[in-house]
């Protein structure tokens, strides 16, 4: 129905009960509706139930961990997920982003930079439905044995469809949709998480080194995501 609005909705999951207020009360005067959960279990369980479209997971839960968690809810869920640690080594980013998480933010966190995350998933949002509801075009993309197909947000590899994540794919279709531009990480940053989003780009070379893996790209001699030296990257013509 033209005109409708859709209340985006989220789901809070942190053991510590003070933590899940905070954040949920953020969340709402964002426009979100929210639902809270106090541990992995139950919080898999609330997401299969609500379908929320953000989940802020803390990774240390009393029972499984918010790794193991963010890997059972992407079985059935593309919800943007935004990781809580009290950590902040690669090791532990490489993990949750190798498990489906998009964003990662180290706790103690200030607002302003949990905001600016939340908000990046809300402009992300946005530009997803408004790309949905624009004017079907045949705008599937073909690189040698790789077809994206960017408004089914598929992508197909030797005919065998390749799960990726939300930030996945959107890397690879901003690169595939401009194949002989060399995008830097800023640029891939503000394409993929918004102007806004706080953090380092090396979260970029992250993600891309988890979207060659899926792809079978072997990152000396990449087929389809090309590194660009000094610059960053762009897209290959496939094999």
């Amino acid at each position: 129905m033209p005109g409708t609005t859709v209340t985006p909705r989220a789901l809070v999951v942190d053991d510590a009960a003070e933590n899940r207020m905070l954040v949920s009360a953020l969340l709402i005067q964002q426009g979100f509706a929210v639902e809270q959960a106090a541990d992995g279990e139950a919080a898999v369980l609330q997401a299969s139930k609500t379908e929320p479209d953000l989940i802020v997971l803390d990774i240390g839960l009393p029972d499984i961990d918010g790794v193991e968690v963010c890997r059972r809810v992407r079985g059935f869920s593309d919800a943007h997920v935004l990781m809580l640690t009290a950590q902040d080594t690669e090791l532990d980013k490489v993990v949750g982003f190798e498990a489906g998480a998009d964003d990662y933010v180290t706790k103690p966190f200030s607002i302003a930079e949990l905001m600016g995350r939340v908000k990046a998933v809300l402009r992300r949002a946005s530009r997803s439905a408004a790309a949905t509801q624009a004017p079907a075009a045949p705008v599937t993309r073909t690189f040698g044995g790789l077809t994206i197909d960017p408004l089914a947000r598929e992508v197909t590899l030797g005919g065998e469809t390749l799960e990726l994540t939300r930030i996945e794919f959107d890397l690879l279709d901003t690169l595939s949709a401009e194949p002989r531009v060399a995008f830097s990480r800023a640029q891939l940053l503000e394409r993929v998480w918004g102007p806004n989003w706080f953090g380092d780009d090396h979260l970029v070379d992250v993600h891309i080194s988890n979207l060659r893996r899926k792809l079978a790209d072997d990152p000396r001699s990449p087929d389809f995501v090309c590194t660009v030296r000094g610059v960053g990257y762009r897209m290959g013509a496939g094999r």
